[in-house]
């Protein structure tokens, strides 16, 4: 295998990759490519402090009480600025939509599961919960030929 970088601030930028055949490596390397937005993180406020939460430490972000919030692989909570709508465009293509007002990084969810009145929960590593909607679940089925 061949690799070449050629760095020209004059071109328009290019990425070709010539291989045999697809495999799990290049669909790995064509979601990069194609998720890359220039910034692999979110500046969030917490109590006391600003800081930047990268897209892979990301559980789900979504709207509670018209704010935006990103929940974090421990389950904290911490608020953000922008819509839902703004954000999602940033995201890279392992974030799926779940509800009309969430974001989730389906890499974390660690199961779905039904609820008493027959809806499903996205439950994610760090435990926290939240719910799938029939339109958004049918889309996540099809995406994985369940």
């Amino acid at each position: 295998m061949k690799f070449k970088l050629i760095i020209d601030k004059d071109c328009e930028e290019e990425i070709v990759a010539k291989v045999h055949s697809a495999n799990d490596f290049t669909r790995k390397i064509e979601d990069l490519v194609l998720s890359y937005v220039g910034s692999d993180c979110l500046t969030v406020q917490g109590d006391y402090e600003i800081l930047t939460i990268k897209f892979v430490d990301i559980e789900c972000i979504t709207v509670i009480d018209r704010k935006l919030y990103v929940i974090d692989r421990r389950g904290e909570k911490y608020r953000t600025s922008g819509t839902l709508s703004e954000i999602e465009k940033m995201l890279p293509s392992y974030f799926i939509r779940i509800n009309k007002s969430s974001i989730a990084n389906e890499r974390k969810i660690s199961c779905f599961k039904t609820t008493f009145s027959g809806g499903v929960d996205a439950v994610f590593n760090s435990g926290y919960k939240e719910y799938v909607s029939r339109r958004c679940f049918a889309e996540i089925k099809r995406r994985y030929k369940v």
